[in-house]
């Protein structure tokens, strides 16, 4: 009865209610905030992860840019229909060098976080061309243009330092080589040895259907094609032994 008197006080004084309002939230924003000073991250890396080549992140920023992640999130989450579908749920280390991360519930159109590999150059090139071609209920809008827009290069090299002095890994020779990189990726026949070295897994050939030049269609379908490729989903799944 005591307990309840004390608490009809607390209730009818605003300025004591205020006070222990703002101590009870600042208790749970220590508990919550401070173990976070005393480990190197909270992502736990996989193997297999690695920066976007510098054409993947043209092609991300493409992405981003068009405002694909209204309609498509890049986030499986661990239901068994949603795994059954899109594959592997999405692990935090496959987004930890995105900048903005594409994680999200909101779809209208399906998960990309494993199209890598699902589909052909030429299917995601039409699709995105005319995209009710091969899907007939789409609603997306087309981006035929992009096939026309050749690559621009004179940022690559800024983009990859801007990315760097964020935490991603970049070397100073991935930033010197980056404009390079990023035309002898989606160009037949170029030597790119020393980029597989540097970018492991990563797919080099003419995307868009055109090897007499570099578009941001390439940049795109290159991207597309990275998605869900870099890590073995096999080892991140738990394992069980046999009774």
């Amino acid at each position: 009865m005591a307990s309840l008197i004390d608490h009809k006080k607390i209730e009818r004084n605003v300025t004591l209610l205020g006070a222990l309002a703002l101590v009870t939230v600042a208790i749970g924003g220590i508990v919550e905030i401070a173990p976070l000073f005393w480990i190197d991250s909270t992502i736990e890396k996989v193997e297999g992860m690695r920066p976007y080549t510098p054409l993947e992140q043209t092609g991300r920023d493409i992405y981003v840019r068009e405002g694909c992640y209204n309609c498509h999130s890049q986030m499986i989450r661990p239901f068994r229909d949603e795994v059954e579908r899109y594959g592997h749920y999405s692990l935090a280390a496959e987004s930890m060098y995105d900048h903005p991360f594409q994680w999200g519930s909101k779809r209208t159109g399906p998960d990309l976080a494993r199209v890598g590999g699902r589909y052909s150059d030429e299917w995601h090139v039409q699709h995105l061309k005319e995209p009710r071609s091969v899907v007939g209920e789409s609603i997306m809008p087309a981006y035929g243009f992009l096939a026309n827009r050749e690559l621009d290069t004179r940022d690559a090299a800024q983009r990859l330092t801007a990315l760097s002095r964020l935490g991603v890994p970049y070397s100073k020779v991935d930033i010197e080589k980056a404009a390079r990189d990023m035309l002898d990726q989606a160009t037949p026949g170029a030597d790119t040895e020393d980029l597989a070295r540097r970018y492991p897994k990563a797919q080099s050939r003419d995307f868009d259907g055109d090897p007499s030049k570099v578009t941001e269609m390439d940049a795109l379908v290159a991207y597309l094609q990275m998605l869900g490729t870099l890590v073995d989903h096999r080892a991140a799944a738990p394992q069980e032994t046999p009774r």
